[in-house]
């Protein structure tokens, strides 16, 4: 069987290499056609495996000696820490071992990583961080979440071909929808990216631009795409994560807060939890760094073992259908 060899930075996130691990398995048992190269501590990850049903032959634990903390700084802990999970598991991709790279680690030294070690596509001005994004109808994909701050009208473009091109080949959406950020849906409204973007997205035949959007539009899934420069859109979904937290706590502690609303919450519970999955992070796999030669998948630092296998769904129908193959035959 010809595999699709998937490596996972075990260190480095919130939670240590057991949430990782088991997330791994999972993934395993969902995908037979997957190969895993667990990169990190050597004893640690034999001791998580020891007692685990699975086939030896899909797990290669590569071990290394040093790990990128979230309080470093980015370029030059991938310049110097070659022995660590994260740059080990970048270069499996780099000499081509493996087919994509899942972290949860700095996010800075992904980024940076995946510059200077994977390397940009021909053509490809700047790599945006896309995240899909809980909506009323169905995930949209947002992007640049936190990586690229400051740029120009033409990579703006290039961020809304290659969003496109990743919700159609990804996500199966024909002809998916295209925004921009806005403070409003009037096209001469704006900041001076925005006014100068607008009219080039326009113009472009290959992708299905419907204009503006504005932030309280997002949950309610009107656009399939959305584009933003990553000032403004880490902003959006840092928001948009933190709301999401704190209605749901207070949703919890209005039905624990007297015995009727207790009786009230067992009757819901089951079409409530229904309700509020659709707004859970944790199926809807990680960001990817679109417009790489590789595939390099960021998950949060707190990830458990459902984003992780949610991430290994996530590179096996990325690279399945070859998105980046079809980005470097897009983008121009």
């Amino acid at each position: 069987m010809e595999y699709i060899n998937i490596a996972i930075d075990t260190l480095g996130g919130d939670n240590g290499p057991s949430y990782i691990v088991k997330g791994a398995l999972n993934g395993l048992k969902e995908n037979p056609n997957v190969r895993l190269y667990l990169t990190g501590n050597k004893e640690l990850l034999e001791n998580e495996l020891k007692d685990a049903d699975y086939d030896k032959n899909r797990i290669v634990i590569v071990g290394t000696t040093e790990e990128i903390t979230t309080h470093e700084h980015p370029v030059e802990a991938v310049r110097t820490k070659k022995d660590s999970s994260l740059v080990v598991g970048m270069q499996l991709v780099k000499d081509g071992k493996c087919d994509a790279l899942i972290s949860s680690g700095n996010s800075g030294a992904i980024l940076a990583g995946g510059q200077l070690i994977i390397g940009r596509i021909k053509g490809v001005k700047r790599t945006p961080l896309a995240i899909m994004v809980p909506t009323l109808d169905k995930p949209s994909l947002f992007l640049d979440c936190g990586a690229n701050v400051d740029i120009k009208p033409e990579v703006m473009v290039q961020f809304a071909k290659m969003g496109s091109l990743y919700m159609q080949h990804v996500e199966g959406i024909k002809d998916p929808s295209v925004a921009i950020v806005n403070i409003g849906a009037e096209e001469e409204k704006g900041n001076a990216l925005v006014k100068a973007t607008y009219p080039l997205l326009k113009e472009c035949d290959d992708i299905n631009f419907i204009g503006s959007i504005e932030s309280r539009d997002i949950p309610y899934g009107k656009a399939d795409v959305i584009v933003a420069e990553a000032f403004v859109g880490n902003v959006i979904i840092k928001l948009y994560e933190g709301l999401s937290k704190a209605l749901f706590k207070e949703i919890k502690g209005a039905m624990l807060s007297s015995f009727t609303s207790k009786i009230g919450a067992m009757l819901i519970k089951k079409s409530m939890k229904k309700t509020l999955s659709k707004f859970s992070a944790s199926n809807k796999g990680g960001a990817p760094l679109l417009g790489l030669e590789g595939l390099v998948v960021k998950i949060h630092g707190n990830s458990k073992d459902q984003e992780v296998t949610s991430a290994i769904r996530q590179c096996v129908e990325f690279i399945k259908n070859d998105v980046s193959g079809k980005i470097k035959e897009f983008i121009v």
